[in-house]
């Protein structure tokens, strides 16, 4: 297969869209993220984990002071892509992460996820 027909077929794959969870199994502590693609995310975050990169320093702190063990990664939904070309699943996947926030709170104590900003 030449490089154009790989490129054509990558683009073309269905990516796994949705909102997924990093639990702390020792504290009950979350980190609730969302992605346009759910397995690259994934391995990102766990390699950022591993090589002590990741962009949240408490998590990355918890990481290292309850071992990789103490975590766990799963999805905890996903959205569904209607079959047309110009769909753009952002909007979608903001409020799909606004519902597991809004659900799980995982703020302040009980996560890893930033305090929301209020209207002022």
């Amino acid at each position: 297969m030449d490089k154009k027909a790989l490129i054509r077929e990558y683009k073309e794959t269905r990516r796994l869209i949705g909102v997924y969870c990093i639990r702390n199994t020792v504290n009950g502590k979350l980190l609730v993220g969302k992605s346009i693609d759910l397995p690259s995310i994934l391995n990102r975050q766990r390699a950022q984990l591993r090589s002590g990169s990741h962009p949240n320093p408490t998590l990355q702190k918890d990481l290292v002071e309850y071992g990789a063990e103490a975590f766990e990664v799963e999805v905890l939904d996903t959205l569904e892509v209607p079959d047309q070309a110009d769909y753009d699943p952002s909007a979608d996947l903001r409020t799909l992460e606004q519902m597991w926030l809004d659900k799980l709170s995982p703020f302040g104590n009980r996560g890893y996820n930033p305090e929301p900003k209020r209207a002022v």
